[in-house]
């Protein structure tokens, strides 16, 4: 008997401004390759279309990116637009600025007046009039007033729908909604990885979506992207997954839309199998008592 296929919406939805999306969407970063680094092998170019096209068929309407998403031969982007254009009109498509990297691959910061390159970058891959949503990634500047204001200026002149932050503190957060409306912040966050805490509390306050990253990688990874990583699963998470027949990701993924409605999770994979595998955890439900155990992990 084959198994029922289940969609995104069972993990229910969340606005970004005026978009509504499924809460389970999904991460392009591995999309080009194993890691966004010009080191990387690239990656099958028609597996990864496949990938795309198939997280659309299984109700996956909210996809991150990054133009800096890129590997030898390979772009985030310009897969994305290969695989889907013309869009599905209730597709959001969520890009980040800040950090850059040139056509060698080096990384480097942005300035306030470079964004308006790296936003027309994202448009002319993607092949859109506007982006649907924009997270400035703050690197290493102490305020991110100067950043998200040139941003704001984007989004007035018509480049960009709405706006959202990344790598934020509380602190970031309240200076960028001094200046324009948030409605997402991106931060790490994963079950145990829970030092952005307090932002995913601000974002609940102020109904704001919280997307975590790096949400299936445990604290116990030796590379944070997931090449030659090695993950030691707590014994809580194995006894909960065994328990409920399912993999350790997929607890990790339930649990992290469990902990807060206003969580989305954007896990990514080039892989077909663990697409579906990861969507299905959408459908996942934890008892009470799964919660208070897992939920030990991070304190």
């Amino acid at each position: 008997m084959n198994s029922p296929v289940i969609n995104a919406a069972a993990a229910g939805t969340w606005e970004l401004g005026d978009l509504t999306v499924n809460r389970m969407g999904f991460g392009a970063m591995r999309l080009p390759g194993r890691l966004p680094s010009g080191e990387s092998v690239p990656a099958d170019r028609s597996r990864s279309i496949e990938v795309l096209r198939r997280a659309v068929e299984l109700g996956v309407n909210h996809i991150d990116t990054a133009a800096f998403y890129f590997s030898p031969l390979r772009s985030a982007n310009e897969l994305i637009a290969a695989a889907l254009a013309p869009y599905p009109g209730d597709l959001v498509i969520v890009t980040k600025v800040g950090p850059g990297r040139d056509p060698w691959g080096e990384w480097y910061s942005a300035r306030p007046d470079q964004l308006r390159g790296q936003v027309e970058e994202n448009l002319r891959q993607l092949g859109r009039d506007y982006l649907d949503v924009v997270n400035l990634r703050r690197m290493r500047q102490e305020s991110i007033a100067e950043h998200f204001g040139a941003l704001a200026d984007l989004r007035d002149a018509g480049l960009i729908r709405h706006l959202g932050v990344s790598n934020v503190t509380v602190t970031h957060l309240e200076e960028a909604l001094a200046i324009a409306p948030v409605v997402c912040v991106q931060n790490r966050y994963a079950l145990d990885q829970r030092e952005h805490e307090p932002v995913l509390l601000a974002c609940v306050e102020r109904s704001i979506a919280f997307v975590p990253y790096f949400s299936l990688i445990g604290a116990g990874d030796t590379n944070r992207a997931g090449a030659g990583a090695v993950r030691t699963d707590p014994p809580q998470l194995a006894e909960v997954a065994r328990r409920l027949g399912v993999t350790p990701a997929q607890v990790r993924l339930a649990w992290t839309l469990h902990h807060a409605p206003n969580v989305l999770a954007i896990p990514g994979t080039g892989d077909p199998a663990h697409l579906a595998e990861n969507v299905a955890a959408a459908a996942l439900r934890l008892t009470p008592e799964d919660l208070s155990l897992l939920d030990a992990i991070g304190r």
